[in-house]
């Protein structure tokens, strides 16, 4: 059932509403039949003309210019003329096509405040880790310019903390500029076939002595302490793995235990990093890879974090077309895994 009446239909009816007076007031007029028959018809006819002529004139062909400046705007095909476009029934295209169009901006609306949101969250966390390490620069500043600069025992623990607060900085705007280029597409993975079993095993090594302030131990899962090849950006995996354990290293027990495992998954390899710490409860997980966001804000800070490796982590994942997940249970520990390809 057509939802609108069409120019034709409407005349027809308009024009038979009018006929039937005309045929009610000359039935009683005393005509005769043939004379009755002929005025009907011509009633009926001229009004059905009449009407038909009306709708096409001042109304439909609006409508259909209507529909064809939007029809044309969609495909963006606006000219100084617009390209001839028949439609059988446009008054139920243009009502579809600004239904779709009402949608589309909708949507679109939507998107922009969502983007809004973010900006302002973004802009607001980027204050908020810059502050910090800013006040703590101007504090030592400050107490060595009122005369702590002439005494050696003041003044180095000082230039000391200063400097750490402006590594902390550098190392913000590294993970920024490095996020900013991996959502941009900018920065391209360098594919190589690699044993990613050594390049864990180096990394063990680099981070031993952070590990060791902890007692805690660097290992591989049983059966997993084996050669294993695969194709990524050998140096951005490289990050990617140690982000996980200094996290872990970050997050354990003291006393506590660093596993990585390596497993065959038919066409891809299977790499994850576990610890036996604290855990990460349930509501947190959804949450875990977004910017800025901290489970344990205050122990992120005391250790230097930024809120951002995580955040890296997963977009160099992604950028290999591959996933990461994490699992985690309170006071049992976490485990995050990703996936790679293999050659």
């Amino acid at each position: 059932m057509n939802k609108n009446p069409t120019p034709r239909s409407i005349a027809f009816y308009t024009a038979l509403a009018v006929t039937f007076f005309v045929g009610l007031f000359v039935y009683f007029s005393g005509l005769n039949i043939i004379a009755i028959s002929s005025i009907l018809a011509f009633t009926f006819a001229t009004t059905f003309i009449l009407f038909i002529y009306a709708i096409e004139v001042f109304i439909y062909r609006k409508i259909k210019l209507v529909y064809k400046n939007i029809h044309n705007l969609k495909l963006k095909k606006v000219g100084p003329r617009f390209p001839e476009f028949q439609s059988s029934d446009p008054i139920t295209d243009v009502e579809n096509e600004v239904r779709n169009w009402a949608e589309a901006k909708f949507t679109e609306i939507e998107q922009l405040r969502e983007m809004e949101q973010y900006r302002k969250e973004f802009l607001g966390n980027v204050s908020h880790e810059l502050k910090t390490p800013i006040f703590n620069i101007q504090g030592y500043i400050n107490t060595l310019l009122d005369g702590a600069i002439h005494d050696p025992v003041v003044a180095v623990p000082f230039l000391k903390k200063a400097a750490k607060s402006t590594d902390r900085i550098a190392t913000l705007v590294d993970e920024l500029e490095a996020i900013t280029q991996l959502e941009s597409g900018f920065l391209t993975m360098e594919m190589e076939p690699f044993d990613i079993h050594e390049l864990i095993h180096d990394i063990f090594d680099s981070l031993a002595s952070r590990a060791a302030k902890r007692n805690i131990t660097l290992k591989f899962k049983d059966g997993c302490d084996v050669p294993f090849m695969v194709e990524a950006d050998k140096d951005r995996i490289r990050q990617v793995v140690i982000n996980l354990i200094v996290n872990s290293i970050k997050y354990g027990n003291d006393d506590g235990t660093t596993q990585v495992g390596i497993y065959d998954m038919d066409k891809n390899a299977l790499i994850e990093v576990a610890d036996d710490g604290i855990g990460i409860a349930e509501e947190h997980i959804p949450r875990l890879f977004e910017r800025f966001y901290r489970v344990d804000k205050s122990r992120s800070r005391e250790g230097g974090g930024t809120g951002l490796g995580l955040s890296i982590v997963k977009h160099i994942i992604e950028a290999h077309n591959q996933t990461i997940n994490a699992r985690s249970t309170m006071n049992v520990g976490t485990t995050l895994s990703f996936t790679l390809k293999k050659p």
